[in-house]
């Protein structure tokens, strides 16, 4: 199993949790557009769909800027 760099969340200015969190809502986004594309896939088998698993796309896009997220400090 892959295991990504804490460090790397921090320079995002996120804790972990905050992190997990951001990434959790990413991996649902995620999901749902796999979801999708499994069934377009009955029309046309030649879709392909991502292989790797949700929730380490969602952490390595979130580590890669790809995600955008405000940050709410009224707690």
């Amino acid at each position: 199993m892959h295991s990504l760099p804490i460090s790397e969340l921090e320079k995002l200015g996120l804790n972990r949790y905050e992190a997990i969190i951001v990434a959790s809502q990413h991996a649902r986004h995620l999901n749902n557009v796999r979801l999708k594309t499994l069934e377009k896939m009955e029309e046309n088998p030649e879709l392909e769909i991502e292989s790797r698993k949700i929730t380490m796309v969602a952490l390595k896009d979130l580590i890669e800027g790809r995600v955008k997220f405000t940050r709410s400090d009224s707690i």
